[in-house]
């Protein structure tokens, strides 16, 4: 496999790398520093021109390599058709036909597999990043909404125990009347003795 192909697949590996990494199941406080660390070069500019370049390069392979089988396969029709296909000859040229066949369609399915694995890893990534953000907007609620039940009054309890005050203060009033009278009583009788 030449140097360009080996490289390709270099990086189909990286991607499928990281798209693994990404998407393990992490407890948030463990992703999001590793998802900071590792969308870090990706803020770069120099990092998103080369980036853009690279793709760029497996793209035009890519095209190269399916403009390559397409010449092989109508090559090995033609060789198909020709009448003296029986000929011993012209089995070893059909077998090195089917090679570069085989070849062109490996070239064709390896750089298209790395063409969309890169889309994946970039939406896959940006989908991480939004449920973050999610689940800690939805944890602050939950904390708020907690502080905030915490804060509710219930109107029909806090009207319910004004009443139960307001009748206590009844009862004091009478018992202190009712003390006041027993008082003056007492006081009436025992000046009556003395």
């Amino acid at each position: 496999m030449p140097l360009h192909y080996n490289l390709v697949f270099a990086l189909l590996i990286f991607e499928v790398a990281l798209f693994a990494l990404i998407s393990l199941p992490l407890p948030s406080k463990f992703r999001k520093p590793l998802l900071k660390t590792l969308s870090g070069p990706f803020h770069s500019q120099h990092f998103q021109i080369t980036t853009k370049c690279v793709l760029g390069f497996v793209l035009v392979l890519f095209l190269d390599a399916l403009n390559r089988m397409k010449t092989v396969t109508n090559e090995l029709q033609s060789q198909q058709d020709s009448p003296i296909a029986g000929a011993v000859g012209i089995h070893e040229s059909r077998s090195e036909i089917q090679a570069k066949r085989f070849y062109a369609q490996r070239n064709v399915y390896l750089c298209g597999f790395t063409l969309f694995q890169t889309l994946i890893v970039n939406r896959t990534f940006s989908l991480v990043f939004e449920l973050l953000a999610v689940k800690e907007k939805l944890a602050e609620s939950q904390k708020k909404d907690n502080i905030d039940s915490l804060d509710t009054v219930d109107d029909k309890k806090v009207e319910e125990l004004k009443s139960k005050i307001a009748q206590q203060d009844e009862t004091i009033e009478n018992l202190k009347s009712q003390a006041s009278a027993l008082s003056d009583e007492y006081d009436g009788l025992s000046k009556r003795k003395v």
